[in-house]
């Protein structure tokens, strides 16, 4: 399997579930389109990472790629691109309620190098800020970590995780991939890449 992210939290979910994966992160434009319905931004977007991929011609691979927004009346948010929308970025998020979406496709290359198969899915996480104040802001910002966050704030490992006081739906689609729809739509699309010792008794339905 390629995982076609530089994300370390998407990495480290990947090896939590026992996978074996290399690493090849796409590197497309990620346009987002505030016209698109959010679901299908981010599946469009994990599709185009996962082709980007794809053409260069893996033999006989499972190709994964995901993208996550953060969306808020009606205003789609990804990476800050510095420190000062990072900081504008919180204080929208700032008490007040956001939702998480997270595109995951999957490509499957044949022996040529060709798409053989390919499927995509997407999860959505409601998460509710507390009241955040500037010197809190200003605090976070500074270490920088903001930066490679959609929303510019992480749930995981990461001081942001305070400013979240509540979240409905799956906590890891905030990390940045929904682990159990990643498993299910993973068992049925390549249940030969389920083979460690958890699922070695996996059967497909």
């Amino acid at each position: 399997m390629i995982l076609a992210s530089r994300s370390p939290r998407r990495h480290q979910l990947l090896r939590m579930l026992g996978l074996d994966f290399d690493i090849l992160p796409a590197k497309i434009e990620e346009n987002l389109d505030q016209t698109m319905i959010p679901s299908k931004l981010v599946c469009k977007l994990a599709i185009r990472k996962a082709k980007y991929i794809a053409d260069k011609k893996p033999v006989s691979q499972v190709i994964v790629a995901a993208d996550t927004i953060v969306v808020h009346q009606g205003s789609i948010f990804g990476q800050p691109a510095d420190i000062s929308q990072a900081k504008q970025m919180l204080r929208t998020l700032s008490d007040s309620e956001h939702h998480v979406y997270t595109g995951v496709a999957f490509v499957r290359t044949d022996q040529s190098g060709i798409i053989s198969d390919k499927t995509d899915f997407f999860e959505r996480t409601k998460v509710t800020f507390g009241s955040l104040t500037d010197h809190e802001i200003e605090a976070y910002t500074k270490s920088n970590s903001p930066l490679d966050k959609a929303g510019a704030y992480g749930i995981q490992d990461d001081w942001g995780a305070v400013f979240v006081s509540r979240i409905d739906g799956d906590f890891y689609n905030v990390v940045g991939l929904p682990i159990h729809k990643f498993y299910l739509h993973l068992k049925h699309f390549a249940p030969e890449l389920l083979s460690n010792k958890y699922l070695q008794d996996v059967q497909t339905d």
